[in-house]
């Protein structure tokens, strides 16, 4: 038996062979392929596949790679996706074909695709009376892996209860923020999204559909939290709930240095008393910044505001909330003038804001309306999501935003520190280690058709300064949404997790048939 990729000979003498023998692997692999939707047609399910009109499946958010499925499932049940995934696990190594699950399409880098595999619909399943809320003491809500998080925050409300850990996004699927971590500014106090989890059902790369939490198959459970899709597809999730409250007060401020900056930032965190969400931003060389938010913020000092001046300047904002009933409304007035008057800020830089819970959570969605109506939310996306430890983050500050980062115009540039005491290290999520990260966030957005500062070979080029310099100054940086070119470097991402997350392979897809968008393993196919 051999197996491929097979190493093509550098002998004279071999060489014929070698092609003859490459050639009749193609043809055995062509005449596959050519019977596998037959194969697939034959399978008992209560969804169906598409063969045809399948582009979407070869798109993300990303918007900078297209590998086409060979078929897309739209499952209606669980049993769907398991008799599928049990279906190529059957076939064996004989077979190339491999299987992603693919929520809302949101993957940055083609995460999320499978060139000539199956692609599963995850949205095919939300819907319905599919989502159920439990109250009591320690509320939850059981969903569907592939509902989004907008749908499951308007579900809880009206019970008064809501998730207590977001991402700054919610049209994303609960599937997909799990796989990966799920951050916001909430993360400080209550961890990430896989923080936030009491149980999951799993299929695995067998077709196998597991029950896991952390009393029962612990180690799938938490293999598959921020596992990248690779141990298994999340179906349904068990999702912690707090009581939700009506309103928000939304606060921004400016620094005009790092240092200061984050000092804030760390206490606010790290206090007892503290704001509900905390996050900050970059902002360089911006015009009429401030007159800008006044769109939707009220300043405190409007005559000073007006005088302030953002032109040609490299300004940090901090972005915090706290929550209120409006029943409480004066009280929490008076506590946010307690923690802000403990903050050194620009005092002529204070805006704030009211409006409700759902408003606030649902705020990049209100962008996303205005960019589709000016054609600009499908340009290419070359994010970057770094994860810096505390002790270095001046040092990045310093080089990145002080050298490379030439402005922000392309997109935000988030930066702000969370707990590590609140994230679970038996995940597949590898921090930084150190107690305070910080998550510094370059969300670019490239002109196709640019040649300047804001065209993609320009932004990759800039991220690519800036790996390079963390690489150099060794400061312990980690990938949020990691992607990666070779194995090695994926074992450095995991380090001395990745014999863990080797094991957990072999155990949960031993063919490697899940999740080939993140290339990390490679599915290994045998000719006889």
């Amino acid at each position: 038996m051999r197996y491929l990729p097979i190493c093509l000979t550098k002998q004279k003498n071999t060489l014929f062979v070698t092609i003859l023998l490459l050639s009749c692997i193609t043809i055995k692999l062509d005449l596959c392929f050519s019977s596998v939707p037959s194969s697939l047609k034959a399978l008992q399910l209560h969804g169906h596949f598409s063969f045809e009109n399948n582009e979407f499946a070869a798109r993300d958010f990303g918007n900078r790679y297209r590998l086409l499925p060979l078929a897309v499932l739209h499952p209606k049940s669980v049993a769907d996706i398991s008799t599928t995934i049990k279906h190529v696990w059957q076939t064996g190594p004989g077979s190339e074909l491999t299987v992603a699950a693919r929520g809302h399409g949101h993957s940055l880098q083609g995460q999320a695709q499978a060139h000539q595999g199956i692609i599963i619909n995850m949205e095919s399943l939300r819907g319905g009376d599919n989502m159920r809320v439990h109250e009591g003491r320690f509320p939850y809500v059981d969903v569907p892996a592939g509902e989004l998080w907008i749908n499951v925050l308007h579900e809880t409300l009206k019970y008064g209860l809501a998730p207590k850990s977001w991402t700054d996004y919610l049209h994303l699927t609960v599937g997909g923020t799990l796989s990966n971590a799920g951050i916001s500014g909430q993360a400080f106090r209550h961890g990430p999204q896989i923080s936030n989890v009491h149980q999951l059902e799993v299929v695995t790369g067998k077709g196998e559909v597991v029950t896991c939490s952390e009393e029962q198959n612990a180690d799938l459970f938490h293999g598959v939290l921020g596992g990248l899709g690779q141990f298994g597809i999340i179906t349904r999730a068990r999702i912690s709930l707090e009581p939700a409250p009506k309103m928000v007060k939304w606060i921004r401020v400016l620094y005009s240095d790092f240092f200061t900056f984050s000092r804030d930032q760390e206490r606010l965190i790290s206090a007892e008393n503290t704001f509900d969400y905390i996050e900050g931003l970059v902002i360089k060389n911006r015009s009429g910044l401030l007159n800008n938010w006044r769109a939707s913020f009220d300043p405190k000092d409007p005559v000073q505001a007006k005088q302030f001046v953002s032109d040609g300047r490299t300004l940090f904002c901090l972005e915090l909330t706290k929550n209120f009933d409006p029943n409480n409304a004066e009280s929490v007035s008076k506590e946010i003038e307690s923690l802000l008057s403990q903050l050194s800020y620009v005092p002529s830089t204070l805006f704030m804001s009211e409006v409700s819970y759902v408003e606030f959570l649902d705020r990049v969605h209100a962008s996303e309306k205005k960019l589709r109506e000016n054609g600009l939310w499908d340009l290419p996306h070359p994010w970057l999501n770094l994860l810096v430890p505390r002790s270095k983050i001046q040092s990045f500050a310093s080089e990145v935003f002080g050298n490379i980062l030439r402005d922000t115009s392309n997109g935000p540039v988030l930066v702000y520190p969370v707990n590590k005491s609140k994230w679970d290290n038996r995940t597949s999520f590898v921090p930084p280690e150190e107690d305070i990260f910080y998550l510094v966030a370059f969300l670019s957005q490239a002109n196709p058709t640019s040649t300047g500062t804001d065209s993609l070979a320009h932004i990759l080029t800039q991220n690519q300064r800036i790996l390079d310099f963390c690489e150099d100054a060794h400061l312990g940086v980690k990938q949020y949404l990691p992607h990666y070119k070779t194995q090695e470097q994926w074992r450095a991402h995991f380090g001395p997790r990745w014999e863990v997350f080797v094991q957990r392979k072999s155990t949960y897809d031993p063919l490697a048939i899940l999740a080939p968008g993140q290339g990390i393993f490679r599915k290994a196919i045998s000719v006889l």
